[in-house]
This record gives C-alpha cells, sequence and structure tokens, in this order.
C-alpha cells in the first residue's frame, strides 16, 4: 500500500520524539576525503561528478534559478577553481545531473520537471571539459530529449564511462525506471528514451563506477548498488548513504574505491563512503553492527537502541526536508 510522504514523516518523527532524549541523536563522520563546498553562489547543488581530467576536482551545479554555470570545486580546500559559462543553449530549466562520459566530455541534464511530469520535452547539454581551470565560456552542444511512455520529472542523468550510451532514471516515490538513449544522441529532432529496467527507489542521482560496471543509484534516505549486466541491471546490495538535508548528488571517485555524497544547501558537505566493492566496505564495523539500508532502498539500522534511536529522528528530519523541498518545486512550478 503506497503511503503519502507527509504520513511517514510524521509516523517518523512520532517513534523519535517518543525515545530519550539520550537516544534521539548520533554523531557520524564525514568518511575519508570529503569536503565542503565553500562558493555562496552553489546554494542547490543538485548533482556531482569526479573529474578524471583533473584529480581532486569534483564538477557541481545549482538547481533550478542560477544560469547556464557549471563549477569545478577543489576538493582539498572546498573552494571553486573555475565557473563554466554555457554558449550556444537556451536558458536551462531545471538542471538536476551533472555526468562526465568518455573522452572527457561533461553531459549536464536539465531533465527536472517542476510540473510532475508536464514537459513535453527536457534538454540534455554536452561540451569538453576544459583542460585549464579557469573562468570560461565554452560552447556546448543541446539535445532534446523525449520519453517513449510520456513526460516525467527525473534528477538521474548518467552516461557509460565506456560506450558512452546516455541513461536517465525518472524520479518516482514509489520507484521509477532506468530509460536507455540511442546509441548516439542527435542534434536533429528529438532523442526517445525508453524504459529498460524498473528502479526501485525514489531516485536522486545515480553513477557509474569507473569502469562501467556498477551503477550506483541514490535517494533522500538511501540507495542501491546495481550490477551493470549490460543494461539488464541487477540488483546487489544497499548503499551506505548519509543523511543529508536534501541529498541530491553522487558520484564514484575517480580511483572507484569511494561514493561521494552531496546535498543542498549553502556550505553544504559532500561525504565520502567506501564504494561496494571496495576492501574496506567488506570488513565489520567495530562494534559488530552496521548500517544498511531496507529492502525498498530506505534506512535500516542494526545496533544498539541509541543509535536506533538517532536514526530515526535523523529519518524523519530528512522526511520533513524532503517534503520541504517538494512544496518549493511545486511553488516553482506554479509560477
Amino acid at each position: 500500500m503506497r503511503r503519502s510522504s507527509a504520513v511517514l514523516a510524521g509516523l517518523l518523527l512520532a517513534g523519535a520524539c517518543a525515545l530519550p532524549a539520550s537516544a534521539a541523536g548520533s554523531a557520524g563522520g564525514a568518511g575519508d576525503h570529503g569536503f565542503t563546498i565553500k562558493d555562496p553562489r552553489i546554494a542547490e547543488s543538485s548533482g556531482l561528478a569526479a573529474s578524471r581530467l583533473h584529480p581532486g576536482i569534483y564538477w557541481t551545479h545549482n538547481d533550478s534559478g542560477d544560469g547556464p554555470y557549471i563549477y569545478a570545486v577543489d576538493s582539498a580546500t572546498g573552494r571553486t577553481v573555475a565557473r563554466i559559462t554555457l554558449r550556444g543553449i537556451g536558458a536551462p530549466r531545471d538542471v538536476e545531473a551533472i555526468s562526465i562520459g568518455p573522452h572527457d566530455e561533461i553531459y549536464l541534464g536539465d531533465i527536472g520537471d517542476n510540473l510532475g511530469g508536464k514537459w513535453p520535452y527536457v534538454w540534455i547539454y554536452r561540451l569538453p571539459e576544459p583542460k585549464e581551470l579557469k573562468d570560461r565560456t565554452v560552447t556546448a552542444t543541446q539535445y532534446v530529449v523525449k520519453y517513449a511512455n510520456g513526460p516525467r520529472d527525473a534528477e538521474s542523468l548518467i552516461v557509460h564511462p565506456k560506450t558512452g550510451r546516455v541513461y536517465i532514471i525518472d524520479k518516482k516515490q514509489d520507484g521509477g525506471h532506468l530509460y536507455e538513449g540511442p546509441a548516439t544522441l542527435s542534434t536533429s529532432g528529438a532523442n526517445v528514451f525508453r524504459p529498460i529496467a524498473p528502479v526501485d527507489l525514489w531516485a536522486t542521482d545515480a553513477a557509474f563506477s569507473p569502469d562501467g560496471r556498477q551503477l550506483a543509484v541514490r535517494g533522500y534516505l538511501g540507495g542501491i548498488s546495481y550490477d551493470w549486466n549490460g543494461g539488464r541491471i541487477r540488483r546487489e546490495g544497499q548503499l551506505d548513504v548519509p543523511l543529508q538535508d536534501q541529498g541530491e548528488g553522487v558520484t564514484y571517485s575517480v580511483d572507484g574505491t569511494k561514493l561521494l555524497y552531496s546535498s543542498e544547501g549553502a556550505d553544504s558537505e559532500v561525504v565520502a563512503k567506501d564504494a561496494p566493492d571496495s576492501p574496506a566496505s567488506k570488513s565489520p564495523s567495530a562494534s559488530g553492527g552496521s548500517a544498511s539500508t531496507s529492502a525498498g532502498g530506505g534506512i535500516g539500522i542494526g545496533g544498539s537502541g541509541l543509535e536506533v534511536g538517532g536514526a530515526v529522528a535523523a529519518i524523519g528530519l530528512a522526511a520533513l526536508f524532503g517534503l520541504r523541498r517538494l512544496r518549493r518545486r511545486n511553488a516553482r512550478g506554479a509560477r
């Protein structure tokens, strides 16, 4: 039975409030190689991609309302080292995802839909990653995208690192689908994306492993690791997704050992976690318990009652943040 987000948030918060005050909080580390985005211009980071051309640099962008910009952030300092202005495209509407394909090309997904699946088409922008990191203007190619089964909202765009084929995952509360684009995108006419596999998550972003064999999909409250299997994805396990205010970005590190998760908000923290196949991710925790996600991609907790209480409280807050975001997006769409 499908429940509304409001009901879910209420139940979670009620459970958290019923716990003792000492059980209502929990502390967690950011993980190795995390950083904080310090640029005040980046207040709604909605996608994240690790640069292979410039190790230690992560590309991000704002949600709707910023302009045709992407930002190169130095993970050593959290500071922006370049803002790239896209030339040759229309006015971006709702940019939600960024991915890097073969040959160091950046793909930007203007694929959000504040009206909940009403736009007759959305766009993808492609541009070469600049070899020199400085503020500059770069000419981009714009592609028109339509879905075979009608308009929909989406926040996840991924480019296979070996084939260069582009995929989109739509965003639906009860789970969406992986959509496959044409083998080669065309600037003449619409590029039709077709559903090829279900995704059991309210997806806010996704990322390929550097070798293209694994697909990580995150949501607000959890994530799923898939074996790519040539596009016939097979679910392998849960991702250790951190609790964030409005978690909307994920990328693999260049060496594939980490998954980095980003969130909207000023001075937002990018949290690094061990990737599912890394040796560190397979070692048991010191306490014998571990944080994992439930069968539906949500958060499940093993360990003491204190950990459970903190997690329940955090989940309730995260659900409310998700609701706040939905209300804000709906208000934008109404304007």
